[in-house]
């Protein structure tokens, strides 16, 4: 919806603009899952990809039920879920206080058209219009919505009141399988398909039992029975199932009875291996039994049945002379014979019938026959078929109706439930299509008429101005269809009423003349079959026109009904009694012909009979959805559900909802999200947020609250003149402020989405400015701070070196020490004799001159000791200036007396001494080993007079290898 975030395409920035739809929708559908979403009418914004979306959600989640406004969506969930129909869920919907707060189920349905059909103030009739395609579940919802009526309207005081609500109850629901049995099939999509619609009338009455409703009977009416399926079945479809019931659950006495043996093939019975859940032909017959159908009638029901089967084996040849009737195939004789007695009919005017037809013509009414080709052979033959069945079919409602029917005197009010066809467009679509989707057509527009006013009311009830809302309404085509003068139904029924042969060209050339001006009117100009296009609401539909005025007419040779009349049947004779009105009907003179009564016009009598009853009540629409043809559980197909929303009405619904507000907001949620625009009003104050915790609670108020909302929503939608002068805008989108919520359209949403957007860069750069300022100052402060810590660090390692550096001077300074001690040693021992006798000298002198005895040992031990003393007053390291001086003057073997008497002798000019060691003999070898203290052998100033080493101690002289 958005094309551009601060001022950036969304395109160089998919993943951006993804998250923001995403948040877009998250704030629209609210903080729920979707599958949380009880009511299509929360999902925001209302389109198809969203309620897909939703549908698709809660079908995974095993939820099958959805609110759509005023509508129902029923999913098949294709497996069986006992608890979710118990008479104990039931029951808990039927005592709920408010049941339309519990989770959306057919029960809910029920018990609200329960409850307002009860109502003591102004009880109003109810009806529940379930529709929906074939295998959708109309049956099953609208079995499942009986049970529940007899359930919770059968709650009597007395104990005879008590047993009358159960009989009834049990005679309500015994008509379901029976008519199931003669009304349903299994077609290409549903294995229990309802070929006929129904509407159920179910009375009750609250004079028995005060502020209560109690079912006291019910009427069926029958609608548009497909009574074709009798004599044609489409490729991979069945006949009706009673057909199957009776070849499958006959014992061996009645297969004999009726002529059914063991693996007998019968042309209308295709599909026999197929055994369904239908195919149970003692629920049948007990059902029937409990209707008030006895044994005998059940028996004449299912020996006509197979009579028909007989009947539809009975093939006809060609014939040679076109004077002479059609003959018989091989075992078609057989077959005619036991249909003949089955059916308690004549043998030889049962075939003359089939083969030969009567006319009558002139003043006279002279009387002629005429032999029929092969064709019409089999469509007498099929007609006679479909005749009787038909017959049958609405016996058994009659019956049905007697039997659970009340009197018009014992009930006051009733619940309708009108279960029918849904849309249908098929390859080749005939008469039968054409009514079924009129009769959707019509059932749309009182829908979308009833939806209309409840959001009508919705908005009055939030003090909207309310309009009209544009939408497409399909009165245009039901003008094309039911239109006054001239439809298509008016067409076909004129050519019903014209004394000639009608052909499909000619019927298409005329409805695409006559109605050429309809916009819901096409023509496909490449088909080479006659046919027309009718645009319908849920989509276009091709109808072919061959075939559709024969259907129309349902022609009932009057033979055929004389025939049947002749019958020994007792079931027969009630079928077709033999009435002088009805013969005079069936042959009218010449001159006084009555109008021709066509199925058209029957249907349409009855859909508007149908349809004025449900204007005198309020309607509820259950839309039965099926989510995959494959009828397989948790599979969701999206195209299917999409085309079958479209054809239950479910999607113009939600076109209406567009062309209206689809987008709905509550007044919190928007401030929530809306409030940052009354930042591009300078002027705005700041909002309050509410009252304080604990002051201001007594004059906080509701009403208060509300004005403050109010106040805030006009703030903010003042803003939407500026964000509309944007380029691709001209004038603010509509926008309207309920009670309680905000009305908008998706062009109001996207211009507050706009501006939105907008704030929030303004605000994401100031964000991005005070962060850049910030984590500056911060790195600023970190890196004086890392500087300190470094220097500090830098010093306190410093220290920490010198100290060690103080540490290991000091324990070199004391080995140096006590080595120094030790070598003092050694070399005093071994000192010549001439040291001895010099230090005598020494000694004597200085006892000469009387001195302290501490200075006399001193002065002895430097004289003892002056070679080492003299070394280490030449090392590189030890005393300086004065002090190595005095240790120099110390060393040096002076004598003690006057400075006069003392004389310098070099080493060059004594003659002897060299060492202070021994005098060495020959040659000599100097041994020397690297000192281990640091630094022992080396000298900082190199000098070739400097003395270095410990090891090396020489005195000078010229040649020391020549002593």
């Amino acid at each position: 919806m958005l094309q551009q975030v601060n001022g950036h395409s969304s395109g160089s920035d998919a993943h951006g603009g993804e998250s923001l739809r995403e948040d877009l929708q998250e704030f629209l559908g609210g903080e729920a899952p979707l599958h949380q979403l009880d009511d299509l009418t929360k999902v925001n914004p209302v389109t198809l990809e969203t309620v897909l979306r939703c549908l698709q959600a809660r079908y995974t989640a095993d939820t099958f039920y959805t609110n759509a406004g005023c509508t129902l969506v029923a999913l098949n969930p294709f497996k069986p879920i006992p608890q979710l129909y118990s008479p104990e869920l039931m029951q808990e919907y039927h005592a709920a206080p408010q049941p339309q707060k519990l989770k959306p189920h057919i029960f809910t349905v029920g018990e609200q058209t329960y409850r307002s059909v009860k109502s003591l103030i102004e009880p109003v009739n109810q009806s529940v219009v379930v529709s929906g395609e074939s295998g959708a579940g109309k049956t099953w919802t609208s079995r499942c919505l009986m049970k529940f009526y007899a359930v919770v309207a059968a709650s009597p005081t007395s104990w005879e009141n008590h047993k009358i609500a159960e009989r009834i109850e049990q005679r309500i629901l015994n008509s379901n399988p029976v008519m199931e049995a003669f009304g349903n099939a299994c077609t290409l999509r549903n294995n229990n398909s309802s070929r006929f619609g129904k509407f159920i009338q179910l009375q009750l009455n609250s004079l028995l039992v005060p502020r209560a409703q109690q079912m006291t009977g019910a009427t069926v009416q029958t609608y548009l029975l497909e009574k074709t399926r009798v004599a044609c079945q489409a490729s991979s479809e069945r006949n009706f199932h009673i057909f199957y019931q009776i070849c499958k659950g006959a014992s061996a006495d009645e297969r004999l009875q009726w002529h059914l043996p063991e693996g007998a093939a019968f042309s209308w019975l295709p599909n026999p291996e197929r055994t369904l859940e239908e195919d149970c032909f003692e629920v049948t017959r007990e059902a029937m039994l409990l209707l008030g159908i006895d044994a005998p009638t059940q028996n004449n029901i299912f020996q006509a049945l197979a009579g028909l089967l007989h009947l539809g084996n009975t093939r006809f040849a060609d014939s040679e002379d076109e004077a002479q009737p059609c003959p018989l195939m091989d075992n078609a004789e057989c077959s005619v014979r036991t249909s003949a007695s089955l059916l308690r009919l004549p043998e030889d005017p049962l075939l003359e019938t089939l083969r030969i037809r009567t006319i009558r013509a002139g003043r006279r009414q002279q009387v002629f026959r005429k032999p029929c080709s092969r064709a019409e052979c089999d469509t007498r033959r099929d007609c006679l078929a479909k005749l009787v069945y038909a017959r049958l079919f609405d016996w058994l409602v009659s019956v049905i109706n007697s039997s659970i029917c009340a009197d018009p005197d014992s009930w006051t009010t009733f619940i309708g439930l009108l279960d029918v066809y849904g849309f249908e467009s098929f390859p080749t679509n005939s008469l039968e299509q054409l009514c079924i989707n009129y009769a959707n057509e019509k059932l749309q527009q009182h829908f979308v008429a009833h939806y209309l006013r409840a959001q009508q009311e919705e908005y009055t009830a939030e003090g909207l101005e309310w309009s009209t809302v544009s939408y497409q309404d399909n009165q245009t085509c039901l003008d094309l269809i039911e239109g006054s003068p001239i439809s298509i139904c008016s067409l076909i029924n004129e050519e019903c009423r014209l004394n000639r042969p009608s052909s499909a060209a000619q019927l298409q050339t005329r409805i695409e003349s006559s109605l050429a001006g309809s916009p819901c009117l096409g023509h496909n100009k490449l088909s080479r079959e006659p046919s027309f296009i009718v645009v319908h609401y849920a989509g276009s539909v091709r109808y072919h026109t061959a075939g559709l005025v024969e259907k129309n007419k349902d022609p009932i040779p009057p033979e055929l009904t004389r025939l049947l009349q002749q019958s020994q049947d007792p079931l027969l004779k009630v079928l077709f009694p033999a009435d002088p009105e009805e013969k005079s009907q069936e042959e009218p003179s010449g001159q006084s012909r009555a109008p021709v009564l066509t199925v058209v016009s029957k249907f349409k009598a009855s859909l508007e009979q149908l349809l004025q009853v449900l204007h005198s009540t309020t309607p509820h629409y259950i839309r039965c959805i099926k989510p995959n043809s494959q009828g397989r559980a948790q599979m969701f197909h999206q195209e299917e559900v999409l085309s079958q929303l479209e054809a239950c009405g479910l999607v113009e619904t939600i076109h209406i909802s567009a062309a209206g507000f689809p987008i709905r907001v509550s007044h919190r949620n928007f401030l929530e999200r809306y409030e940052l625009l009354r930042r591009l009003c300078p002027g705005a104050a700041p909002s309050p947020r509410g009252p304080p915790p604990d002051e201001g609670r007594s004059e906080w108020s509701p009403h208060s609250e509300q004005a403050t909302l109010q106040a805030l929503l006009q703030d903010i939608l003042h803003t939407l003149p500026a964000l509309a002068r944007a380029p691709a805008e001209a004038t603010p989108a509509p926008v309207h402020c309920g009670r309680t919520k905000v009305f908008m359209t998706d062009s109001t949403l996207e211009l507050l989405e706009r501006g939105r957007a907008q704030v929030l860069g303004q605000c994401a750069r100031c964000i991005q400015g005070g962060w850049r300022r910030h984590r500056g100052r911060k790195q600023e402060r970190q890196r004086r701070a890392a500087v300190l810590i470094q220097a500090a660090v830098r010093s306190w390692l410093t220290r920490k070196h010198i100290q060690r550096l103080h540490a290991a001077a000091t324990v070199i300074k004391r080995a140096w020490q006590e080595w120094r001690i030790r070598m003092a040693f050694l070399a005093s021992k071994e000192l010549d004799g001439v040291e001895e006798q010099h230090s005598s000298q020494v000694t004597c002198s200085l006892s000469s001159f009387p001195l302290p005895q501490a200075q006399t040992r001193l002065l002895g031990a430097v004289t003892r000791f002056w070679p080492l003393g003299l070394v280490l007053a030449n090392a590189a390291v030890g005393a300086r200036g004065f002090r190595r001086k005095l240790v120099v003057f110390a060393c040096l073997p002076l004598p003690v007396g006057s400075l006069s008497s003392y004389t310098v002798q070099t080493a060059q000019e004594q003659a002897g001494v060299t060492s202070i060691r021994a005098l060495p003999q020959g040659s000599i070898k100097f041994h020397c080993r690297k000192s281990p203290l640091r630094y022992a052998d080396i000298c900082p100033e190199p000098s070739p007079d400097t003395v270095t080493g410990f090891n090396q101690i020489l005195l000078e002289r010229h040649r020391l290898g020549h002593v």
